[in-house]
C-alpha cells in the first residue's frame, strides 16, 4: 500500500538527480519554497559548488571528510576579479552515519563555497534554507564534539538525535537541522506531529525535508534489501497523503500535515537528515502532536530507553 500524494512528494534515489548531484531538491520542485537539499557521492579529488544566493547552508558528510572552501563572490575590493577567499573548513566526517555524529560546517547567505573529497572518496549532503539576512559570523566550524546528542523518547519509540544545526548550537537566520537514528524494530517521528501554522509560542509554519539512509543487522544475509517506512497525512482543511517504503539515498518532503511515524522495520536501522526552515520571523522548532496519540508520550516515563543507543557508543 502507498500514499495517494507518494508521486508528488517521495523521491527515490535517482529521481531527483540533477545538476551533477545525486539528489536535489529546491525550489524546482512545485510547491516548495523554504528549504533545499543537495546529495552526492564524490571520488578523492572530486568536488562540487555552490553559489549559495538567497540561501545559507550546513554541509554534513555522511561517509569520509570533506573539505570546505568558502568564498565571497562580491568582495568589497576586488582584485583581478577574483574572489575572496574566506575560509578553507577540513571536516573530519566519518565512516557512516551510523558511526556518531560528524562536524560540520556553516555557510551564510551570499558567499559562494566548493566541497571536495580530499582523502578519498565521500559521501556528503549540503542542506539548505532560504535566509532573509547574512548570519553573522558568516562562516562557522561546528566541531564533533559540540554536537548535542539526545536520546528521545523510550522503549520502542527510543531513537538518537544528533541536534547539530538546531538554535542553541549553530547560530542561522532560518535554517534547522538535525539527524535522527533509530534502531531496528523501533518508531520515531512519533507520536506524529505537524508543524505548519504560525501560532507564536506554541507552533512553527516549517516545511521539512527528510533525508534517508538504511543499514541491515550484522547477521543479515546477502542480498537483504534494507528498508523504512515514513507516513504524513493530513487535516480535513490541507489534505495529503504519503506512506512510502525507503531506502539509502531516498528523500520524503513535508509541506504540510501529520508525519509519523518513522518506521524501522527488524533487522534494518533507520536514519534520516531533517531540514527545516519557513517564513516566519523567529528560528524555532515548535511542533503539536496529532491529539489522538499524544498520550503516547506520557508512557515513556515508566520505560527505559532502548540500549543499542546510541549509536557508535557513549559519549
Amino acid at each position: 500500500m502507498t500514499g495517494v500524494d507518494n508521486a508528488r512528494w517521495v523521491r527515490p534515489l535517482g529521481a531527483a538527480a540533477r545538476d551533477g548531484w545525486d539528489v536535489a531538491i529546491d525550489e524546482a520542485v512545485d510547491g516548495w519554497a523554504h528549504t533545499a537539499l543537495y546529495a552526492v557521492s564524490l571520488a578523492e579529488g572530486e568536488h562540487r559548488t555552490i553559489a549559495s544566493g538567497a540561501r545559507e547552508h550546513v554541509v554534513v558528510p555522511l561517509s569520509g571528510s570533506v573539505s570546505v572552501r568558502v568564498e565571497d563572490p562580491n568582495p568589497a575590493a576586488v582584485v583581478a576579479n577574483e574572489p575572496e577567499l574566506i575560509e578553507v573548513i577540513a571536516l573530519t566526517g566519518r565512516p557512516s552515519v551510523f558511526d556518531g555524529p560528524t562536524d560540520v560546517a556553516y555557510v551564510a547567505r551570499d558567499l559562494g563555497f566548493t566541497v571536495t573529497a580530499d582523502a578519498g572518496p565521500a559521501r556528503v549532503v549540503v542542506c539548505g534554507a532560504t535566509a532573509a539576512t547574512r548570519h553573522t559570523p558568516a562562516v562557522r566550524h561546528v566541531r564533533r564534539e559540540e554536537v548535542a546528542v539526545e536520546l528521545r523518547g523510550a522503549g520502542q519509540a527510543s531513537r538518537e538525535v544528533r541536534n547539530f544545526g538546531v538554535p542553541g548550537v549553530l547560530g542561522a537566520d532560518s535554517l534547522i537541522a538535525c539527524e535522527v537514528l533509530t534502531p531496528a524494530g523501533n518508531w520515531s517521528s512519533y507520536p506524529p506531529h505537524k508543524h505548519d501554522e504560525e501560532r507564536p509560542g506554541v507552533e512553527a509554519q516549517l516545511e521539512e525535508i527528510y533525508y534517508v539512509e538504511v543499514q541491515a543487522a550484522p547477521q543479515a544475509p546477502v542480498g537483504a534489501e534494507p528498508c523504512g517506512y515514513l507516513q504524513v497525512y493530513g487535516t480535513g482543511e490541507r489534505p495529503i497523503d504519503v506512506l512510502a517504503e525507503v531506502r539509502s539515498g531516498d528523500v520524503v518532503l513535508v509541506p504540510h500535515g501529520w508525519h509519523g511515524p518513522a518506521m524501522a522495520p527488524p533487522g534494518y536501522d533507520l536514519y534520516y537528515l531533517n531540514v527545516m526552515a519557513g517564513p516566519g520571523a523567529d528560528r524555532a522548532w515548535l511542533i503539536c502532536d496529532d491529539p489522538a496519540h499524544a498520550w503516547v508520550r506520557e508512557t515513556w516515563s515508566s520505560q527505559a530507553v532502548d540500549p543499542r543507543l546510541p549509536f557508535g557508543g557513549p559519549r
